[in-house]
């Protein structure tokens, strides 16, 4: 049976505002990037408060000599940049034009590079708080939420956050698109929220319609935190009574699914979850036949 899947792909619901900022995003991230003098790989000890600070200040300094310099009518030629990006895990941070700083964020599934991201925080001057004037992150993330967290009082934090929901929410994606291409033709109904943190599906290849229901309560998270598997008797099943078919069906909860789907990635807990259907639905009915 061929699913039908609900909610289409990012790609296929980009706004026509969004679609602008990414394209001239992207060109000005690849400049910055053809234009750098140097690349620095930061680890996770050099990655503090006092680096982020160094960053805030190159920035405001290159705008007021780029001030002062067209003041005095220099030829653009003459003027010299300084241009250097610091790498930190999977995002480089960038010294844009106007004291702004451009966050890249890599994401990355089973080893291999999916989208590109960006973020691009200002302030007024070194000594005011910096703000998200643009960004190309999904618009269902809750950007706005993290900044007004994060932001003001830990920008390294809101930084590293953002890395943490692009990451997992790729994951979480991923983990579907991937049971939709091994396993599609036993799924019968495939729903998903926009950021996958609710992800529903059936099976109905089997002696009973299976529905699978799991929730992630956190958008960093990569196995859910919740997980409901129920075996719905079907009418025609040969082992149900003529008084059963014509009473409501009572589904059964499979509970040895539930903990592969919170254990386990997706494609993994689908596998185990299949392979154990047929003995874990013969004991299901054996049991109800002796009640």
């Amino acid at each position: 049976m061929t699913s039908k899947t609900f909610f289409l792909h990012f790609h296929y619901y980009f706004r026509d505002s969004d679609k602008l900022i990414f394209e001239r995003l992207q060109k000005e991230f690849e400049a910055a990037r053809v234009a750098q003098t140097e690349e620095i790989s930061i680890d996770d000890e050099q990655w503090n408060d006092g680096l982020l600070a160094t960053i805030r200040e190159k920035v405001h300094i290159e705008a007021e000599r780029k001030a002062m310099v067209n003041l005095a009518n220099i030829p653009t030629d003459s003027q010299f940049q300084s241009r250097t990006t610091y790498r930190i895990r999977n995002k480089v941070i960038y010294c844009l034009d106007g004291a702004r700083i451009g966050i890249q964020y890599e994401t990355f599934f089973a080893g291999e590079p999916c989208e590109i991201y960006h973020c691009v925080l200002e302030s007024k001057s070194f000594l005011e708080k910096m703000t998200v004037t643009e960004h190309t992150l999904p618009f269902f993330l809750p950007i706005r939420e993290v900044e007004t967290d994060h932001l003001s009082s830990n920008a390294i934090r809101f930084i590293d956050h953002l890395e943490e929901i692009l990451q997992s929410y790729i994951d979480r994606r991923e983990q579907v698109r991937l049971i939709k291409e091994l396993y599609g033709n036993q799924i019968g109904e495939l729903f998903y929220s926009l950021p996958y943190t609710l992800i529903e599906f059936t099976l109905e290849d089997f002696e009973c319609k299976v529905t699978v229901s799991i929730r992630y309560s956190d958008l960093i998270l990569t196995l859910p935190s919740q997980a409901r598997v129920l075996a719905w008797p079907l009418r025609s099943a040969k082992r149900i009574s003529a008084a059963d078919r014509r009473a409501q069906p009572v589904p059964s909860r499979l509970s040895y699914a539930e903990n592969a789907l919170k254990t386990l990635s997706l494609p993994e807990a689908y596998a185990e979850i299949v392979l154990e259907l047929p003995r874990a639905l013969k004991q299901m009915f054996y049991s109800q036949e002796s009640d």
